[in-house]
Parts: structure tokens; sequence; C-alpha cells
């Protein structure tokens, strides 16, 4: 044994032995049962829970079990991939292509997925992952002999971290625990990692067993190579049964050996923990909660995970994928989300836990919170706390910055030449339509008026800051390219349609009255109008409601074209539809939302619906694209982030849904949210990915994946069949 390891023996032996009783798990709730196949559109990437998680520590994981060339496998960011190869009666057993019988995700949570399949004819095992806290990870086995013969099964349970070396460190006999080092970079390929955040570079991996360690090892290569050496040569002088008991050395792989018979009808448990840390703590405090993970019973977090889901509304769906894509959502948010930490005293939510990007860390957005719109049906508290995020970091002006979160308040100030000094950067102003949202599921009047005394304060903050020539229309900031949600690619508010200027010169958005913030305005004072209502304060939610309406005339006054017959942003100087030499008439998904906002006509309702229609424009397979098809810039491609001259996004989509509700086309917003459906459902399938933006017309994507607004999708599916059980 290593010196370095040496302490830690008495400490092993002080801790309680495994609970090996076999024990399978159970969902009490028929619901919740998932019973999806490696075709099935299942989101399988799964994170601590919120009480057991941290940001800057913290590891998730993609679980592959639909590929047949491989083990059911559970990889994480730059961590590694965690994986089992069976071997029974001799027979080694690679990958699920070989499976006696393929496994199928019996239930799916968050942090867990329950798996059932059969690796060898007799064979029976219940394997469920569970990310237990942002250090660990396990994978329970409940192995079952239903043959009429004993059989002898044997396990390999390997970490090979890709394309960094495991560094050996020393294998703790009392614990059955093997450690290795490695490194991690920040670097990202779309954003990397805060600089001046906590994230390891130098990361300690334990990866110990509750069962009686037989051998353990590391080599070179990958699964292929593992093969041939617990395969093992029948005929050669020195074959051996058991690996090669490496305690020091650079390795690509490192496996723990567990071996065991099995009679009839006679059950084993099995775990198998992955701890992970950063390699300048003590080990001390890892091993002795992986040591206490051995014994605790999963039923308990099954049953947690089954009350956690007891609130959302119970849809009889027409299609099992629909209900799949249903729960698959509530994971994606529910993932998401972590406890207070640093300035904020609420839990609040990162983009994505895996992959990780910079971006995504980087704390919360406005136009991302509206995945807590669907959130509050799972649990309504939680969306509210990450909401009280922004109104906790308010400042005292009203300004709620383009980020809050832990590290507080980032409002990026740009230089405006309109004001002859730095400008705070805020976000898309969605802030009170969420918070009306979250009310409406909640009825926590509480919550509501905090929420309505900031939004108050919010709005005119906009007011005094967004329309600087007072003309009742609204200019996005001078940091437009990020404040107004549509980053780039974006055919009116970017310069070259090859992006080849900087940000700040790029982007015009505030040299422009531009029609998707004033109609968010105008959505804010409807949903403050609505929490007035509900205070009954009927003087300010009539003052409200007629400023809404003033600022839906200048929309239909201004920003409407005849010729065309759509809504356009304007030039901020002389309200035309041109800016320098361009056209700023060119088809956007904005144009739709004065049926969002409630600003358009019953007339002009009509007519940008039937451009809706029009499959050469927007009535796409997918849905929605976010310029218009027949647009000289128009991209199907989503060969990258942010790009805004075609992709569909789906919290986009949702406002267009959303508004042809308002006006009546019910089966238009079902067959637009069929094609919402469609798009997830696809690449859930595929890939078992949700991803920041979707292609209109084909199922290739290179975006970022798994992005927390997809949730909306859930909202979605609430919306179309709570009409429908109308």
């Amino acid at each position: 044994m290593i010196k370095l390891y040496y302490s830690l023996f008495i400490l092993m032996l002080l801790l309680p032995a495994a609970d090996l009783s076999a024990q399978k798990l159970i969902i009490s709730d028929q619901y919740l049962l998932m019973n999806a196949s490696a075709e099935d559109p299942t989101y399988t990437t799964y994170a601590a829970a919120m009480s057991r998680s941290k940001l800057y520590e913290d590891k998730a994981y993609k679980m592959d079990y639909y590929t047949d060339c491989l083990p059911v496998n559970y990889s994480g960011d730059q961590a590694g991939k965690l994986y089992n190869i069976w071997k029974v009666d001799e027979v080694v057993v690679l990958n699920t292509g070989e499976y006696s019988r393929k496994p199928k995700i019996y239930a799916s949570f968050p942090d867990m997925a329950i798996l059932e399949h059969s690796p060898f004819t007799g064979i029976e095992v219940q394997e469920t992952f569970f990310v237990y806290s942002s250090n660990i990870a396990l994978i329970y086995f409940e192995i079952t002999n239903v043959d009429k013969i004993p059989h002898n099964v044997q396990i390999y349970s390997v970490l090979e971290i890709g394309n960094e070396s495991l560094n050996i460190k020393g294998y703790i006999d009392s614990a059955s625990a093997y450690v290795s080092e490695h490194f991690e970079t920040h670097k990202r390929l779309i954003s990397n990692l805060y600089k001046n955040g906590d994230y390891p570079t130098d990361c300690r991996n334990i990866i110990s067993t509750s069962a009686d360690v037989y051998s353990f090892g590391s080599y070179d290569g990958n699964i292929d190579s593992l093969y041939n050496i617990v395969k093992t040569d029948f005929y050669s002088d020195d074959r051996s049964d058991s690996l090669n008991f490496a305690v020091t050395g650079n390795y690509d792989i490192k496996v723990l050996h567990t071996k065991f018979d099995l009679q009839p009808e006679e059950s084993k448990s099995i775990k198998i923990i992955r701890g992970w840390q950063d390699a300048g703590k003590k080990p001390d405090s890892l091993l002795s909660k992986i040591q206490k993970v051995k014994t605790i019973s999963l039923q308990k977090f099954v049953d947690e995970n089954v009350d956690l889901f007891s609130s959302i509304p119970r849809i009889n769906f027409d299609s099992t994928s629909e209900k799949q894509v249903y729960l698959s959502a509530f994971n994606l948010v529910r993932s998401s989300m972590l406890p207070p930490e640093g300035k904020t005293s609420y839990n609040y939510y990162v983009f994505s836990r895996n992959p990780l990007w910079g971006w995504g860390h980087g704390h919360q957005v406005l136009h991302e919170s509206l995945s807590m719109i669907p959130y509050a049906y799972l649990d309504f508290h939680s969306a509210q706390n990450s909401q009280r995020v922004y109104i906790e970091q308010q400042s005292e002006d009203g300004l709620i910055a383009y980020r809050h979160g832990p590290r507080g308040i980032q409002d990026y100030p740009h230089f405006s030449k309109y004001t002859n000094s730095e400008m705070s950067t805020t976000s898309a102003p969605f802030f009170s339509w969420i918070n009306w949202e979250l009310f409406s599921v909640s009825k926590d009047t509480v919550f509501l008026n905090d929420a309505y005394n900031s939004g108050t304060k919010y709005l005119r903050w906009l007011e005094e800051n967004r329309d600087l020539d007072n003309d009742g229309t609204f200019e996005w900031g001078p940091y437009g390219i990020i404040e107004n949600v549509r980053d780039w690619y974006n055919a009116v508010f970017q310069v070259s349609a090859d992006r080849f200027l900087d940000v700040d010169k790029e982007d015009i958005s505030d040299e422009l009255e531009c029609l998707d913030l004033t109609l968010m305005i105008v959505k804010e004072l409807r949903s403050l109008a609505k929490m007035a209502e509900a205070h009954n304060k009927l003087d300010e939610q009539n003052k409200l409601l007629k400023k809404a309406e003033y600022i839906s005339e200048l929309v239909n006054e201004r920003m409407w074209d005849d010729s065309s017959q759509f809504y356009y942003s304007i030039n901020k100087e002389n309200h035309s539809f041109n800016y320098l030499s361009r056209d700023l008439r060119r088809m956007e998904i904005i144009g739709f939302l004065p049926l969002w906002a409630e600003a358009a006509t019953e007339e002009r309702a009509e007519l940008i619906v039937r451009h809706m229609l029009d499959e050469n424009k927007f009535w796409r397979k997918f849905g929605i694209p976010t310029l218009a098809a027949d647009d000289p810039w128009y991209s199907p491609n989503v060969d990258y982030c942010c790009k805004w001259n075609g992709p569909v996004w789906l919290l986009w989509n949702y406002m267009v849904y959303e508004g042809l509700i308002n006006y009546g086309y019910t089966d238009i917003a079902d067959k637009l949210a069929d094609k919402m459906v469609l798009a997830v459902s696809t690449q859930l399938s595929k890939n078992h990915n949700f991803w920041e933006s979707y292609s209109p017309d084909n199922t290739v994507l290179n975006s970022p994946s798994n992005y927390i607004w997809d949730s909306i999708i859930a909202k979605v599916l609430i919306e179309k069949y709570r009409k429908k059980q109308k």
C-alpha cells in the first residue's frame, strides 16, 4: 500500500460493513413507470438532488443504455466513463447488443435511472444508477438467478477516463477502494469555465464496491483490449483469472473485479461506487461517505422521487412517447437546480450540469427562467425561490441585471452614445410574466405581493432606460447582442451575414425601436395588471392596462407594414422600415409576438397567421423557424450555438403557441404543439438529449445539449391536453 493512504486503514475498519441483502427497488406510483427501450424518447442525463449538490465541485452523468456496441455506461463531462463487463460461466458479455435481453428503463428521475435487463440467459438484473451527491455516483445491481442451474457470475467494473491518463495512487484493501488522479481542463468548445471559479483541475477518482474484491488492475487501451484480458486464452500457459493488481503508474483504465456463485432463485445485491473530488483535498471525507453509501437503502430515495412527482398533472396521453417526453422534461429542469450559496439565499439553476459550459454556470438569466413555468408544476416553492434570486439582488433603482446568482449581480456595463455614459445590461423582461404563471399554480399571495412590488420597480427601470427618446416604444441597450436573447446570425440586428465585425459593431438593436422588446413590455404590463387585480388594486390594474393598450396602439401604428402584412422593428430616428441602406422588413418569428402580447387586432392576427401557415416561410416540419425560410439568410442547419437565422427555439415557439390560443386558433396551436413534440421526441429517441435549438427541417444538430429551457415542452403538453380534457 502507498504510504499516502496508510492512515486511512483504521478509519475504514471502524466504518460499518455493507448491507448486502437483496432489495429490488419498487415504484409505488404506476404513472411514473417509463418502460422505455433504446428507441424511446427518454432523457438520460442525471445529477444529484439539490440538497446534496454544490456548484463548482459537481459531476452529473449521461447514461448510454442504447448503443449496441457498448456496455451500459455513465459518462461525466471530462470525468470519464463508468461501466461494467459481465462474465457468466466464463462467457464474457461485453456490449448490450450481446445481452440475452437488452436494457429497458423501468423508471427515470432527475438523479436516478432504474434499468432491467438480462446479460445472460437465466440471469436477471435490476441495474440502478444513482447520483447520490455532487461527488458520489453509484450503480446498484440486484442480480437474480432465475435459471434451474447455478451460475458463476463475475463483474468487471471499469473507469475509463479518455483523453487524460489515470495516475494510479493505490488500493485500500479495507475499503475495497481503488484510488487514482487525473487532469480536467477548464477549456470548453463553446464557453470556457469561469476562470475565478473553484473548478478542480487535478482530480481524485475512487472506485469501490460493496462486494468482496477478487482482483483489481489497471491497463492501457480500451474496452476491446480489456476484453482480451478478462476473457483469457484457455490454451495459454500463463492463463489467470485475476487482474494485474497495479498500484502505481499511468493507465487508460482501472478495473475492480468481483466473483461469486448464484444458486437457482438466489439473488445478490452489489453497489459499485464512484467518488470524485479535488485532488488537493484530503480523501478521508470522501472515503467515509463512500463507505456510508454502501450501507444505505436506495428505496427511500426512490420514494422521495415518487413524492416529488406527486404534484404534476396526471395527463392521459394519446401516446406513450408523449408521456416519456413529459416526464423527461421535468427531469431536465429539476436536475439543473442547485441549493443556496454565495450571495444568494435561494435555490437557483444552471443551464446544464452535463455537459458543462462557462455561460451555463454564469447564473440565472430571465429568458432561461421561463423554464420555471413548467417547473412550478413539479415544485412551485423551488420555482418561486429561483425568481426570488432576482428580487433579492435587484438594484435600488429597479434594475434586474443580465445575470444573478451566487456571485451576485452581473450587469456588464457598456457605453451608450445616447446617454454618453455606461449603461447596465438587463435581459429580456419576462420577469412579471413568469411570476404570474408561477402564482397561477402556487396561489401563494405572499410571493405574488413581493413579485408585484419587484416587477413594478423593474418596469419603471425599463421605461427610464430602454425608451431613451420617450416615444413609447423601446430600444435594447448598448450590449443588445446578449440582452435581446437573439444572439448571432440575426437578420435584422446583425450588420453582416458572416458576423465579421466585433460584437459591439455588429449589433444595431440599440439603434432601432424594437418590436420584440416593446411587446415584452406590453406583456409585463398585462401580467402586472393581473397581479394588481388579484390584490384588488383596481386603480393600479386600470392604469397598467391603459398603458398596455396605448403601447399596443403604437405597435400597430408604427410597426405594421401593410404591403407585406407583417410586424417589424423600425428605425429609432424616423420610425421607417429602413436603417441606412438596410430594409428592416425581414420576416422573423418575433413578428408573431403581437399574438402573445395580445397587441394585434383580430384582422391583423388573421393575416400574420396566414404567413405562419405558409410552408415556404414558417410552417416547417419541426416547428416555426426564427427566420422565414424564403429569406436569403435562412439556414436550417444547427451547426453551432445561438443561431437566429432558421433554427427552432422551443421557448419562442411556446410564445407563439400561447399567442394562437389567445386569439382562438386552438387547432393550429395543437398542430404547432405536435411539431414541437416531434422535434423533441425525435432527438430524445435518437441521442437521448435535449438541445438548445432544433433544426426546422432536419435531424442533425450541433448546438449545446441538455439545455434547461427545453423543459417548456412539459408546459406545452399540459396546455394541449388541458384544452382536450375540457
